[in-house]
């Protein structure tokens, strides 16, 4: 089942150390409410020290980017604007 507003979800693992993770969605609102169901997991993964963020880009146009920017601060993504 895919997430609200998901349009396409697709996960690799490289070099047994790193996952990448591309999730594509229709607009930041799909993104935000994806964040809020994971939200709690995440933090807790993060903080615990099983992974570690290393990158998260994202890409969209900047009405959309906007959105996301102060929900997803602490995570410090970077932004391309399309």
């Amino acid at each position: 089942m895919r997430a609200l507003g998901a349009e396409s979800t697709g996960r690799a693992v490289f070099c047994d150390d790193k996952i990448h993770c591309r999730e594509g969605y229709a607009n930041g609102d799909g993104a935000l409410a994806h964040i809020n169901n994971i939200g709690a997991l995440l933090h807790e993964v993060l903080q615990s020290g099983i992974m570690e963020l290393t990158d998260l880009q994202i890409h969209g146009p900047e009405e959309e980017l906007a959105k996301l920017r102060q929900p997803l601060a602490d995570l410090n993504p970077n932004y391309w604007v399309l």
